[in-house]
C-alpha cells in the first residue's frame, strides 16, 4: 500500500512555510516527508527551505526527468523532485507545497492527493508580503489579485479541496492540518 500525496496550496504570504516549519518534527516522527522544492530564486531570499537553481539549470533538470511535478507562477520556476514517488511506493506520506493553478494536473498524477489550501485575510495577507521584503509593490498586487483568482472557498469545497484559515494563530492551523491528514 503507498503512501499518500498531501498538497499543500495558498497563496505566497499565507503562511505555508511557516507551517510547514511548524509541522516538519511532528510529521517526521510518523514517517512523513516534506518534499524540498526547487525554485528559481534569488539565493538570498529569505523564507522557504528550498532548493535554489537558475533558470537553465532548472529547465536541465526538468528535461531531464528530475521532478515529479513542475510549474511555472510569478515569474518563477518550481519543481517537485522526483524522489516523493519513492518515498509514495514505500508507504511513506509526503506533504509538498504545491500550486493552486497545477492541482488539476497534480491530480491527473496523484489522483488520490489530499488537497488543502490555506486562506488569509486579504489585509492580512498584504501585512505579510510587505513585511518579508521580497518583492516590489508591483509585484505584490500581482500576487494579491492572482489570490482573487484562487481564493474562493466555495471553489476549493467544490473541488474536494480542504480549507484552513491561517489569518490568526500559526497553532491553530498547525492543530487543523495535523486532524486533517490523522497524525
Amino acid at each position: 500500500m503507498g503512501g499518500r500525496l498531501i498538497y499543500l496550496m495558498g497563496p505566497s504570504g499565507s503562511g505555508k512555510d511557516s507551517l510547514l516549519n511548524a509541522v516538519r518534527e511532528r510529521l517526521a516522527a510518523r514517517d512523513c516527508q516534506i518534499a524540498r522544492r526547487v525554485i528559481t530564486r534569488s539565493a538570498e531570499a529569505v523564507g522557504e527551505d528550498a532548493v535554489v537553481v537558475g533558470l537553465a539549470d532548472f529547465e536541465r533538470q526538468e528535461a531531464d526527468g528530475a521532478f515529479a511535478m513542475s510549474w511555472r507562477a510569478n515569474d518563477l520556476a518550481y519543481g517537485i523532485p522526483r524522489q516523493i514517488d519513492e518515498w509514495l511506493a514505500a508507504g511513506q506520506d509526503v506533504l509538498v507545497n504545491g500550486s493552486r493553478a497545477y492541482l488539476g494536473r497534480a491530480r491527473q498524477c496523484y489522483p488520490g492527493l489530499i488537497g488543502v489550501v490555506l486562506t488569509v485575510d486579504i489585509d492580512v495577507l498584504r501585512e505579510r508580503l510587505l513585511a518579508r521584503g521580497r518583492e516590489t509593490p508591483e509585484q505584490i498586487e500581482q500576487r494579491l489579485a492572482r489570490n482573487v483568482l484562487f481564493g474562493s472557498v466555495a471553489v476549493a469545497a467544490a473541488e474536494g479541496v480542504h480549507v484552513l484559515d491561517n489569518s490568526s494563530h500559526l497553532e491553530c492551523t498547525v492543530d487543523s492540518l495535523l486532524a486533517l491528514i490523522g497524525v
